[in-house]
């Protein structure tokens, strides 16, 4: 189904086609597509996937500042998945969230209305230059009020990437927050309460507050893996990239490892992060007040999530339990199938993940 925030043009006749999940991030481009199912509910089966890099100063905080750059990095995605149609995701840094309550029993029209009046209130941008969808939220079966989370986007924003899309000869079907995405890849589908979710990445780390499988919360620190390598070096050296991976991911923020030094400086870095996600915490839980709101679980993903000791730290920390999402969580049993991609790249894939799972079969 089509959504505002996908109805730049007319619903086509190729909406059932099934498309391959795209996230684009300032320093790469991922990919997945599953196989389309013959049996409605059967498991899917990964079919395509990748990862292509993105040179630096083409999308910057989920800005597009070179469209040329990035057609062209769409087309070698459109040549590498033998796909045409596709479903992306937006920048959590350009979106707009926020809670409002309707009555019971309005019309859409009357709804998207009324939201329309309250985009004023809430989005710093004209309401004549937004775009936006709204999830109304679960409620008793006689509520007299329902609550609606909305998310908003410039048309700007949306217009940029589809216009990319469009010139690499790619057909997007819909867009979507990250986050969002990565819930439904991640987020047990029998699963209620509110969850975090961490997307530990290369450039910066984005924070996302799920309640019962709606993204209500988005916000984004600007430091990631990439701090932590520069924090190496500091101590350690000019060492190559895949030397201070392997050092993060192997020693990492453990206890009794052969340089002290080391997970010293990592926490450094990594406390900064664990203070801004307390600060976001502490706002979300004392602006929702209900204990059925409170965050009860986060769930880690992106690929700077490998650094060894990092669930447990931040568990530790915030007195919340952490652990990293399993990304194949709504797509396959690992007890019965393993991925072709491997568990420590799979954190990166998240958001492509929950992209494909938007296709029906």
């Amino acid at each position: 189904m089509f959504t505002a925030l996908s109805r730049i043009i007319p619903p086509p006749s190729y909406i059932s086609m099934p498309a391959v999940g795209v996230d684009i991030s300032d320093a790469s481009l991922k990919y997945i597509g599953f196989k389309p199912n013959v049996h409605p509910g059967a498991r899917r089966v990964l079919e395509r996937w990748g990862e292509i890099v993105i040179p630096s100063g083409v999308v910057d905080r989920g800005s597009v500042l070179d469209q040329k750059q990035l057609v062209a990095v769409l087309k070698e995605c459109k040549k590498a998945s033998k796909t045409e149609y596709v479903r992306l995701s937006l920048p959590e840094e350009r979106a707009y969230l926020f809670e409002t309550k309707i009555k019971s029993h309005m019309s859409v029209r009357e709804v998207r209305n009324l939201l329309e009046f309250r985009l004023e209130e809430n989005v710093p941008i004209p309401s004549k230059e937004v775009l936006f969808d709204y999830t109304v939220l679960p409620s008793s079966v006689n509520a007299r009020e329902l609550s609606v989370s909305v998310v908003a986007y410039s048309k700007e924003t949306i217009q940029a990437y589809h216009d990319a899309c469009r010139e690499a000869g790619l057909r997007p079907l819909s867009f979507e927050v990250e986050a969002q995405a990565m819930a439904r890849a991640m987020v047990p589908s029998d699963m209620t309460g509110t969850v975090m979710i961490i997307d530990f990445g290369k450039t910066r780390t984005g924070i996302g507050i799920v309640n019962n499988k709606t993204l209500m919360y988005t916000s984004t620190v600007d430091i990631g893996g990439n701090d932590l390598s520069k924090s190496l070096r500091a101590v350690l050296g000019d060492r190559a990239e895949e030397e201070l991976t392997a050092i993060k991911n192997d020693a990492g923020l453990l206890r009794g490892t052969e340089s002290a030094e080391i997970r010293e400086t990592l926490l450094t870095t990594v406390s900064i992060i664990k203070d801004e996600i307390a600060t976001r915490m502490q706002y979300w839980n004392m602006r929702n007040g209900a204990e059925q709101r409170r965050v009860e679980l986060i769930m880690l993903c992106g690929g700077s999530s490998n650094l060894n000791g990092l669930p447990e730290y931040l568990t530790e920390s915030l007195d919340v339990p952490t652990l990293r999402g399993n990304v194949w969580e709504n797509v396959l049993s690992l007890e019965e199938t393993i991925p072709p991609i491997d568990r420590k790249h799979s954190y990166g894939y998240a958001a492509a993940v929950g992209l494909a799972l938007r296709n029906k079969t």
